[in-house]
């Protein structure tokens, strides 16, 4: 869906300051990989206590694993679910629903905040979150 390759951060320091701190995009690069590895572990969690909504949440899974990819991060293969899950399906869609909208609205609002590639890369994934969001809300219903 996303091609890492354009999202990569390693090479010259275009993307440093001249300090040599991380550049802003750097770090809202960082900050998503971290936000959607975190976001896999909440799924994780969910699918391991609430393995009847595997039809619906393995490919929304699937999708929050390939945006860490495209953001430059790994997912570990064997994934330790670690967060705790709701203990209603009810409840565990609302939960990841929420999650994503949340997530989907900060990545949005860092859109004025970097460089075209990363901006388009946020927005695509964005708007996916924004998706995921709603097919999780349709769930619980």
């Amino acid at each position: 869906m996303f091609s890492a390759a354009g999202c990569s951060s390693s090479g010259p320091s275009a993307e440093e300051t001249a300090s040599g701190a991380p550049s802003v995009s750097q770090r809202v690069r960082a900050r998503a990989v971290q936000d959607s590895q975190g976001l896999v572990k909440q799924y994780d969690a969910v699918l391991a206590a609430r393995p009847a909504l595997t039809g619906l949440l393995a490919p929304l899974r699937g999708e929050v694993v390939r945006h860490v990819g495209a953001f430059g991060g790994t997912v570990s293969p064997a994934p330790v679910p670690s967060a705790a899950a709701p203990l209603d399906d009810k409840s565990a869609l609302t939960q990841l629903a929420s999650a994503e909208r949340t997530l989907a609205d900060r990545r949005a609002g860092e859109l004025l905040t970097v460089p075209g590639e990363l901006a388009r890369l946020l927005a695509s994934v964005a708007a996916a979150g924004a998706v995921h969001a709603y097919v999780l809300a349709e769930g619980a219903r």
